[in-house]
């Protein structure tokens, strides 16, 4: 499994999941996909020619045409521009498929890599935040001139 393959490596620079997350995944599985149904979230895989997963990338809390935005690349497929490709290309599905006007995102200060693609990503930091300890900022993207084809 993606996560459990890459946890201690997620783990380095962002709040770790905790046990419970692996042994109660099947039914947080399911309950995520009855949410994703339901319009509340939106998930997407970047997957190789072989079908193996090399990230995700999560519209979670859609609510009055915004959501919050989270991914992860796994170990293996980092640094090679998958995270920044992914994240513009679900940029462009929240506003044109899903319809949303704006997007928020979080992340620790030590997660350089992760700040570096928020900001080429078109994301604005707006706030200080603690992440389960850990300083971090608050983003936000304003999806309205990709509506609009500015």
């Amino acid at each position: 499994m993606f996560e459990q393959e890459n946890r201690e490596y997620f783990a380095a620079s962002i709040p770790d999941r905790g046990d419970a997350y692996f042994t109660e995944f099947a039914a947080r599985h399911a309950a995520l996909l009855a949410e994703q149904d339901a319009g509340l979230c939106h998930f997407h895989l970047l997957v190789d020619a072989g079908g193996a997963v090399l990230g995700r990338i999560n519209l979670v809390d859609v609510a009055d045409g915004a959501a919050e935005l989270g991914y992860r690349i796994a170990r293996a497929a980092a640094g090679r521009g998958l995270a920044t490709a992914g994240v513009a290309r679900v940029c462009e599905l929240a506003a044109g498929d899903y319809g949303l006007t704006s997007l928020r995102a979080v992340t620790t200060l030590d997660n350089t890599g992760s700040r570096a693609v928020l900001a080429r990503s078109g994301f604005t930091p707006t706030a200080e935040i603690v992440l389960d300890g850990r300083p971090g900022l608050t983003y936000v993207r304003d999806l309205t001139p990709c509506r609009t084809g500015a």
